[in-house]
Parts: structure tokens; C-alpha cells; sequence
């Protein structure tokens, strides 16, 4: 059984960690979110402080770009674009890891809070009823303040979250 948790693509790209974990895991990710890889790559705007950390980054970005648009991911990514709320089956990034995009759709519930990523990973964190792993505190302090009913961890805290949910 696998624990499941909702997270941005890029967040996979820049976190190794997050591809070696001690349980099995499944990963939600909004398709929104894996539009925003490419822009991430063709942005000159760093993403990382450190030259060679941003270099590493970029590069683990394209990957992850290039292993979704393999003919098979390809394929189930775009069954799931299909219907709003669908989730593609699952695509496999290693032997603990397994990934599923969800066509989340932003209602601006949130709009005036969160942005239209933000949104969308909170709704689905909420539909799916899974946590949410993040870099940004300041995302979680407004989810906190905003009394949003959705557990959220920082990815500092991905292995004691590992340890705190339960599995699926």
C-alpha cells in the first residue's frame, strides 16, 4: 500500500528525496502543474540560488518534461484531460514512486489567497483527501490562517510525514 500526498511537478524535479523514499508513494500532481515545468525550463529567471544547483535543476526539469511526454505517459496523461476531476493511471518514476495527474480545475475559491496552482492542489488535496507537500511557508501559513481543512507538510517534513499518514 502507498501513501498518497498531492504536490507540484517542479517540486519532484528539485527534491531527490522525494524519488527515494523509505514507503511506497503516490504523488498527485495537477496537470497545471506540469505545464508550468516548460516554463520553468525556458525561463532565464534562476531557481535555485547557486549556479550549478539551478544548472542541476534545469536539467532534472527537462527529464521529467521528456519522461511525460513518452508515448505511454503521454497517452494516460492525455486520457485524463478528457473530463474534468479525471486522474490518469499511474505513471511510474521508480519502484517506490508512483505518479498520477489529476485535471484539477480552479473554481477561484481561493482566487483572492492562493493562486490558480495553489487552488487547484488544495482542491484536490481536499477531494482526494490527501496531505500536500510544499516548499513554501508562506503558502502554508495562508492555508493555516485560512482554515482550509487540508493537511500540508513542508518537504523538509516529507519523512515524518511519511511516518504520520496513513496509507492508502
Amino acid at each position: 500500500m502507498s501513501q498518497t500526498f498531492v504536490i507540484e511537478a517542479v517540486m519532484i524535479a528539485i527534491y531527490g528525496q522525494l524519488l527515494d523514499p523509505e514507503k511506497p508513494v503516490e504523488y498527485i500532481v495537477p496537470y497545471t502543474s506540469i505545464m508550468e515545468l516548460y516554463e520553468f525550463a525556458e525561463s532565464t529567471e534562476p531557481l535555485m540560488n547557486e549556479d550549478n544547483e539551478n544548472q542541476y535543476v534545469k536539467t532534472r526539469i527537462q527529464q521529467l518534461i521528456a519522461y511525460f511526454e513518452e508515448p505511454l505517459n503521454k497517452k494516460k496523461i492525455q486520457r485524463s484531460l478528457q473530463v474534468p476531476w479525471a486522474q490518469s493511471s499511474a505513471i511510474l518514476l521508480s519502484e517506490k514512486v508512483q505518479l498520477k495527474i489529476i485535471n484539477a480545475m480552479d473554481n477561484a475559491h481561493y482566487g483572492e489567497s492562493f493562486d490558480p496552482i495553489e487552488t487547484e492542489m488544495i482542491l484536490s488535496a481536499l477531494k482526494k483527501e490527501a496531505p500536500m507537500l510544499t516548499d513554501q511557508f508562506e503558502m502554508i501559513h495562508r492555508i493555516i490562517e485560512a482554515k482550509i481543512p487540508v493537511q500540508v507538510y513542508d518537504i523538509e517534513d516529507f519523512a515524518f510525514a511519511l511516518e504520520g499518514t496513513p496509507t492508502v
